[in-house]
């Protein structure tokens, strides 16, 4: 349990304290805690800030090859913060496509965040206010997600943001770099610098599942329904982004039946 400071300065004040005095005091010590629960959150979020820039790299390249100007594309990375929607969200771009397509895409292909926002907000507690909660839905993409809920201790909407911030900062950086660069690099290697995505899910992913054996299950699961979606007649007609939803919440629901979280009273 972190220090509350609204519950430490009333017992305070009521032992006689001077209340001017103790709201500096306990201000101060609040603001420290959250300076330094955002610093933790840039210093773990820095390996996401450096995957994010070879793959929105790629992203700033592409958009420039499809005809858009350098701060069009630095614009939809600033303003976005989503990987896939914003390469399917160029494709429908480059082919002229009417607005509601693009409403459609993005909203099949990035529906997963109403599910992640769900998970992450039941762990900021009920203390945390809507406009913390919105301020953390703006930077919750997929790495960040996974580094919030796999912290050992408590989750504060500091650490949360403090690791959205400086990913952003790699994804927007990246952007504006491939942009920049995109008329000089080859089409391959600029092609060859999204596949830094999926590295960066391994590095990620792999040293939990290999410590918890529900987050390993729901790994495996998650992969065999990926590859029905993939091969499987009928399935392979599944857009990708319904696709990606479809699998978690299977992979999901499957692991919630097969490893239920216990409740404190069944614990006690």
């Amino acid at each position: 349990m972190l220090w509350d400071p609204v519950l430490t300065f009333d017992i305070f004040a009521r032992l006689g304290y001077d209340k001017r005095c103790l709201k500096d005091t306990f201000l101060k010590r609040d603001t420290d805690m959250r300076r330094k629960e955002f610093l933790a959150g840039m210093k773990a979020g820095m390996p996401v800030c450096i995957g994010y820039f070879s793959v929105s790299f790629g992203f700033g390249a592409m958009a420039v090859a499809q005809g858009l100007a350098i701060w069009q594309a630095i614009l939809i990375s600033a303003t976005n913060l989503t990987s896939a929607g914003q390469f399917a969200g160029l494709t429908v771009i480059a082919a002229g496509a009417a607005m509601i397509e693009m409403v459609l895409t993005q909203l099949v292909i990035n529906s997963r965040y109403a599910l992640m926002s769900l998970a992450i907000g039941q762990r900021f507690g009920p203390k945390v206010g809507t406009g913390k909660r919105l301020c953390a839905a703006f930077f919750n993409t997929d790495e960040v997600f996974a580094l919030g809920m796999s912290r050992g201790k408590e989750l504060t909407t500091s650490f949360f943001v403090g690791a959205g911030v400086v990913s952003a900062i790699g994804w927007t950086g990246g952007t504006a770099m491939g942009a920049v660069a995109g008329s000089l690099l080859p089409q391959d290697i600029r092609m060859a610098l999204g596949v830094m995505l999926y590295g960066m899910f391994i590095a990620i992913v792999v040293p939990q599942a290999r410590e918890e054996k529900p987050l390993l299950i729901a790994v495996v699961f998650a992969l065999l329904f990926s590859c029905l979606f993939a091969w499987a007649p009928g399935l392979r007609e599944v857009s990708g982004g319904l696709a990606i939803v479809i699998c978690t919440v299977a992979a999901a629901a499957l692991c919630a039946a097969l490893f239920p979280v216990k409740d404190e009273e069944d614990e006690a």
